[in-house]
């Protein structure tokens, strides 16, 4: 499917349980690509979708199977709502990453629930899904995707950080696109302010209250993962296994575990940006937490930080995403063996149509 233009719908649900992001954009292609985002919107998990899906990686092949079904019903019927809602009626395709359950790229599997075919017949419409499991079976991580977008929508900046769930950087090096993700984030700040009876630490002001921990700073610091080479990816695994334990040794109130983990968080940030007096664009949820965008300016004084509207701010995945699912449909390359370690760059990604 070659076209100068395409409307398609991008949707994306991160490890952050904020809800399913939608945009409804129009990507055109004349020498390079470029978009205008129609429609925006994300409906939040309602507290049965919160609670089953932060458990999900605990369940069984049997229950994963029914859960898998489950979603990929609720997926379709958030996506049909979004487009009645707005009277979308030319629509190319509907690229959705679904929502990932789990993710071993060391045990060659990776799972994004919500992708079964049956999601085309609901919708009545082409869609292109279930991006990560191909490169996983070319050797590689799976993750991140979005650097593809980041060099053919967001080439102006040095650097693309995403602070969701997880933070993740893309950025050129020796002509090639680079990608990996950093450290968790609202994975594990969301889930300390939900002891204070609180969804997230706004703007990260009780963390600005806070003390710093020094030693549980430095074992943080100085997890195994972040002196691994890139490429390489982080899933709730690690934040179960090896996060979670280890802040919990520690005895301290809630709001110094906020400040200590924040703090971990902007160093981590701080350490992979290398380019001196360099561009830095930041965007996903973590971007309204003042106070960790403070700590990563006190790191990085000579870095530029941009943060964008809040189109970009909130919904730059899902609108990668959509560019996504159009490569595919051209049948071009929109994952980078250079960002995930697969043997080769490919075209990720199955079809499915009504």
């Amino acid at each position: 499917m070659f076209k100068d233009k395409y409307n398609v719908i991008g949707v994306m649900s991160g490890t952050s349980l904020d809800g399913v992001d939608l945009v409804y954009t129009t990507l055109s292609f004349s020498n390079k690509w470029s978009y205008k985002v129609h429609y925006s919107e994300t409906i939040p998990y309602t507290e049965y979708w919160h609670s089953t899906l932060s458990k999900s990686v605990h369940l069984e092949k049997v229950a994963l199977l029914k859960l898998d079904e489950e979603y990929t019903n609720e997926l379709a019927k958030i996506i049909s709502d979004f487009i009645n809602k707005n009277n979308i009626t030319a629509i190319d395709a509907i690229c959705s990453h679904g929502h990932t359950v789990l993710h071993e790229p060391q045990n060659n599997y990776t799972l994004q629930i919500g992708n079964l075919n049956k999601i085309a017949t609901l919708l009545n419409e082409t869609v292109v899904c279930d991006f990560r499991v191909q490169d996983v079976q070319f050797g590689g991580q799976g993750a991140p995707l979005v650097p593809i977008g980041d060099r053919l929508l967001f080439s102006e900046y040095d650097y693309c950080l995403n602070l969701g769930g997880f933070s993740n950087i893309s950025f050129e090096e020796d002509k090639k696109r680079i990608a990996f993700d950093i450290s968790p984030v609202n994975t594990v700040l969301n889930l300390y302010a939900n002891k204070l009876n609180l969804a997230y630490d706004d703007r990260g002001q009780i963390a600005k209250k806070g003390n710093i921990n020094l030693p549980l700073l430095k074992e943080l610091d100085n997890l195994i993962f972040y002196s691994k080479k890139h490429p390489k990816s982080l899933g709730i695994e690690f934040v179960n296994m090896e996060v979670l334990p280890l802040i919990n040794q520690y005895k301290i109130k809630t709001e110094d575990i906020l400040r200590t983990f924040t703090e971990h968080v902007a160093i981590q940030i701080s350490n992979v940006i290398k380019k001196e007096k360099s561009s830095l664009l930041i965007t996903g949820g973590g971007a309204y937490h003042d106070f960790l965008i403070d700590r990563i300016k006190h790191f990085l004084p000579n870095t530029n930080i941009i943060i964008p509207d809040k189109i970009i701010l909130e919904f730059k995945e899902a609108l990668v995403f959509a560019l996504l699912g159009v490569l595919k449909l051209r049948n071009e390359n929109n994952t980078l063996c250079s960002v995930t370690g697969a043997k080769q760059d490919h075209s990720s990604g199955n079809i499915f149509i009504p």
